[in-house]
Formats: C-alpha cells, structure tokens, sequence
C-alpha cells in the first residue's frame, strides 16, 4: 500500500487564523532553503511527494518550482494569497485558481490537477467552490479534513468522490472517544507518540487505503522565526519546537509514499482502495 505524502509550500509567516503579514522587499525568506532541506531528505528515501505551491511563493521565488518538479515530484496548487477560502467571493477563488496555475505552468511546463485549500477551508460553507475546481480542470481536492473547528469532524477518513466527480485526500486523522486527533501533520505529527501515528497509518492500510501526510518547509527548522501568537494559537500552529525531518524518517524507512497524483491514477485503474460511498454532496 503506497501513502500520500504532501508539502504545503508556503513561508513562515504564512499563518491562517492570524493578521494577514505584508510582504516588503527585504522580508526573511526561508522557503528556499528549508524546501530544499525536504527534497533532499525526500531524495534519502527515493520517496516522491506532492507539493501544493502557494503562487505568491512561486512568484517570489521563481527556481523553487522547477525545482521540485526536476526532482520528479508533483506540482500543485495552494492557491495565491493564503486567504481562506470561505473569505473569499466565487469569482475570487476562481482568479486566484487560474493565477496559480497560469504561473506554475509558466515555471514547470505543466498545469496543476490538485489542489489544497489554506487550512482546510472548503466545505458545506463553499459548495460552489468545488465546481469551480472542476471548471477549471482540477482533478483531485485534499482540504476537507474530519477534525472539528477547521473542518467536518462527521467527515469521511478515507479517499472518496465529492458529487461532480472530483476526488478527495483527507489528511490522516486518529479517531479518539468523542475526536479525531490530527495525526497526519502540524502540531499533532509532532506531539503524539510515533506509535499513535504509525498504528493510524497502520489501520487504514489494513482497510486498504493510503493515509495522507502533511508539512511544511518552516517545521525544518525548529528554531526558526516565529509570528507573534496568543498562547493557544502558538500551540496550534508551532506545538512542540522539533524538526518534523525526526518524525518523518523512521516513517520514510517504514512505508511508501508517493504523490496524489499517483494515488489518483491506481482509484482510477484499479480497486485496491475505493469504497462504496455516496458522493458527498457539497456542489450543487
């Protein structure tokens, strides 16, 4: 069973839930360095991973993507501004899709089919979002996660269609009496014993389906600089200060990972992890 493994590139300072940060000449960029730290480790294990690329990002750095996608990883799209989405008009969401896209086709030679929302910010309250991502070509989702607060915690914990046949990539959660805990990145990836993490992945793989992984470039670096938090969001976005390479390698060595591309393409041409599901019924 091969996993999903996902990077949210985006720079330190891109924080959802927090005041929107300019961005002047001069502002201590980092995503290069620590992005350049995952390919490497990634390169370790022969592992390829998806990137959802923010294209502010992509803009001010333009080697980054060619980058990635030179090291045979798949390019997607984390939309523009790191706006949330329900923030957001239709039309919007709609422009930020095809700036995205536009510029990473420019930089690599080809177009995104993914795509993964600021803080998993589609669902019941944005159905017009996902036609919006089919109209434009989109061919998977990974934003709807089943955790209470910043998304569904009724959701379902495994691939599945989204009406209108768009294919959706939870991230991995632990069910917990009354919770899911989110195992599957962030603060939870690092907090939770690796036994929770590894028995999670464990679980789905025996149900034949892939658990999905997240991170981004600023956990490479757990002394890096940080934006100015109450106390419970501070928790939230940084958590225990460790770098996530610790927690990501013993996992690397144990399972397989590979991008969303590639597990959409075995949902398409064979059954080896597609379960009898209504589709859900967001888009109208």
């Amino acid at each position: 069973m091969e996993n999903g493994l996902t990077i949210d590139v985006e720079e330190w300072y891109h924080l959802c839930g927090s005041d929107p940060l300019p961005e002047p000449e001069g502002r201590d960029r980092r995503v290069m360095e620590n992005t350049s730290a995952i390919l490497a480790l990634l390169h370790d294990f022969s592992v390829t991973a998806t990137f959802f690329i923010l294209g502010s990002v992509a803009q001010a750095e333009p080697t980054l993507a060619p980058l990635i996608a030179g090291g045979g990883h798949e390019i997607a799209s984390h939309g523009w501004s790191h706006e949330l989405v329900t923030k957001l008009a239709p039309e919007e969401f709609r422009e930020e899709l095809r700036r995205t896209a536009d510029l990473l086709e420019q930089q690599t030679g080809r177009r995104p089919l993914g795509y993964r929302a600021p803080q998993w910010s589609l669902g019941p309250l944005t159905p017009w979002a996902f036609k919006i991502l089919r109209e434009e070509g989109y061919r998977y989702d990974s934003s709807l996660t089943p955790l209470p607060f910043v998304g569904d915690r009724r959701g379902p914990r495994i691939p599945h269609l989204i009406a209108g046949g768009l294919l959706e990539f939870p991230p991995l959660v632990t069910p917990f009496p009354g919770i899911n805990l989110p195992t599957g990145g962030g603060w939870g990836f690092r907090f939770f014993p690796r036994s929770f993490i590894t028995g999670s992945i464990g679980r789905l793989n025996d149900r034949g389906s892939p658990a999905v992984l997240y991170l981004h470039p600023r956990e490479m670096e757990p002394d890096g600089p940080r934006v100015r938090l109450s106390p419970f969001r501070e928790f939230v976005v940084y958590g225990p200060r460790r770098s996530v390479a610790d927690r990501l390698r013993p996992l690397l060595s144990r399972y397989r990972f590979t991008s969303l591309e590639r597990l959409a393409d075995q949902w398409d041409t064979a059954s080896s992890f597609r379960h009898t599901m209504p589709p859900r019924p967001f888009p109208p």
